[in-house]
């Protein structure tokens, strides 16, 4: 009996710390991606090939994933149905066991769709607190989650100003990392949001010290260049520090030079969370429902 392959959208969330990056490493290394946990816990599905989760948003060491998404493809032997999603989506967190990994949801879709080209946007938040006269100042629960400055608190209005700068079609040369991509990968992009605001930490309520204040900053484009995300969060976090002008975001997208970007200045991992990643409703449409699946 022939067996039915079926395409899955997964979204799952992770905390970074202990991981290499989201993207799956050699077996042998020290440190693992997401992506080496997710794939074992396929294994015990007992597919008939293995299953490749194709990842549609790389996160580095240390970045954590609010939701991040991925597609896969599962055979089942002895030509069994597809696992509904529900049934998929249980297996695979019992799978996972204690890691710090959840698959939130499994959803259907087209063998043409592809969890990376087929996202219409991607939206990474990066977190800051203000108002720590040293680290162990941070609340138990905000550690590794959060960057922690050290110069005061942070001057919103100066940001805004540089952040409008930064919105809209720009060649973003100067705010990329150094990697294999370069030279080839296009570096102009287009930021569609961009937000500053203040923020909450994580179960606040039982601290008493006042000083302590936390921000957002909010990222939305179809996609990013490395580490381009956290050095934009670097520039803004130093024009709110009075470091740097608004007026200098424009000098450093005219630049066009990634060695012009300012020294010391890059937004630390642990502050940046990817948020969501946003499809068209009609290219995840199967016509296929949970129940007949």
């Amino acid at each position: 009996m022939l067996s039915q392959k079926a395409r899955y959208l997964i979204s799952f969330q992770y905390s970074g710390t202990m991981y290499s990056g989201v993207m799956e490493t050699p077996p042998h290394q020290a440190t693992l991606g997401v992506q080496n946990y997710l794939e074992k816990a396929a294994e015990k599905l007992r597919p008939l090939v293995p299953v490749k989760f194709v990842i549609s948003s790389r996160t580095d060491t240390g970045v954590h994933a609010l939701c991040n998404t991925a597609h896969i493809d599962i055979e089942r032997s002895g030509g069994k149905p597809p696992f509904s999603e529900s049934v998929l989506v249980q297996a695979l967190n019992r799978n996972l066991k204690h890691e710090p990994i959840r698959v939130l949801a499994a959803r259907r879709v087209s063998d043409t769709f592809h969890a990376r080209f087929s996202a219409l946007s991607r939206t990474y938040v990066y977190r800051v607190v203000t108002g720590c006269s040293c680290p162990s100042d941070l609340p138990v629960f905000e550690r590794n989650l959060c960057w922690v400055t050290q110069r005061g608190h942070l001057d919103l209005a100066a940001m805004q100003e540089a952040a409008g700068l930064l919105v809209g079609t720009h060649d973003f040369s100067t705010f990329r990392s150094a990697s294999s991509e370069l030279p080839a990968k296009n570096p102009v992009k287009t930021i569609d949001q961009l937000e500053i605001r203040p923020s909450s930490g994580f179960l606040m309520h039982h601290v008493k010290s006042s000083d302590l204040k936390f921000w957002e900053l909010e990222f939305t484009s179809r996609s990013f260049l490395y580490k381009q995300v956290r050095r934009m969060a670097g520039v803004l976090v130093a024009v709110g520090q009075h470091r740097l002008d608004p007026e200098c975001v424009k000098t450093l997208l005219d630049i066009r030079d990634l060695m012009a970007y300012p020294p010391s200045t890059i937004a630390p991992a642990c502050g940046l969370f990817l948020k969501n990643v946003e499809y068209c409703e009609a290219d995840l449409d199967t016509g296929r429902t949970e129940a007949e699946t």
